[in-house]
């Protein structure tokens, strides 16, 4: 195979290629319903032109035969009258008369059956015309119906990866996040609450037995302590010493 022959080739396949991609069913359909039309005009102008012929053919056949009756009605006339070479004239002139109008006869009866045929090409073709548009009605709706399905294929196969559904991927991950954090605070502050009530009862404790404590001392030793104090050196010792506990006991509650 030469040279020129694989590059027509590949050029032919390339815009077959392209053709048929740019090839719109819809559009396409509308062209050929078009070019129907023309067809169908140009025969009809057809068939017009060959009844024309027709008629006019039968005319000249009619006036054929009109004129050699003509020419036999004078030969009889000029042979009554005793003219015999006259009679003989008018019977030649019948003579081409009926010859004309023998051929036109041929022709008019080849012309009928163009005409003939034309008209059923013609109802053919009407035909063909009418089932042609059902046909792309039909088929632009099929054609429209398998385009939007496929569009609708498309974005369901993209929906997976596409923008919009990673967003709502995303939101939904934030969301479950604010739900766990606000769920855990409130599990913190549920803790916080309780050991500020542990810490009030501790306190309340403390204060109590503080209380308890300095209503002793307001209110005196007993027996057994004024025995123990009588043997104690002095009431200024036994104060401090009682000072000395009372800071040590507050400063044991400041640090707790």
């Amino acid at each position: 195979m030469g040279l020129f022959d694989r590059v027509s080739r590949v050029v032919r396949a390339n815009l077959n290629a392209a053709v048929s991609s740019a090839e719109d069913p819809e559009k396409i359909l509308d062209q050929a319903l078009i070019d129907m039309q023309e067809d169908l005009i140009q025969m009809r102008q057809a068939v017009a032109s060959a009844i024309a012929s027709q008629k006019r053919m039968q005319q000249q056949y009619n006036q054929a035969q009109t004129e050699a009756n003509n020419w036999q009605q004078r030969a009889q006339l000029a042979l009554q009258k005793g003219d015999e070479s006259l009679a003989r004239e008018a019977l030649n002139r019948k003579k081409v008369q009926l010859d004309t109008s023998a051929a036109l006869k041929t022709q008019l009866d080849q012309q009928s059956a163009t005409v003939d045929t034309l008209k059923r090409n013609l109802i053919a073709l009407e035909g063909k015309i009418a089932e042609a548009k059902t046909k792309k009605d039909m088929l632009k709706a099929r054609a429209s119906a398998a385009k939007a399905n496929e569009q609708l294929q498309n974005t369901v196969g993209k929906l997976g990866t596409s923008t919009a559904m990673g967003a709502f991927e995303r939101m939904e991950e934030k969301v479950l996040q604010m739900e766990a954090r606000s769920q855990a605070a409130a599990e913190l502050a549920g803790t916080d609450l309780e050991m500020q009530f542990a810490q009030l009862e501790s306190s309340t404790d403390v204060d109590a037995e503080l209380e308890a404590m300095k209503a002793q001392l307001i209110g005196g030793a007993s027996p057994a302590q004024s025995q123990l104090s009588a043997s104690a050196p002095s009431t200024t010792t036994t104060d401090a010493s009682v000072d000395a506990e009372l800071e040590q006991l507050k400063t044991q509650l400041d640090q707790l």
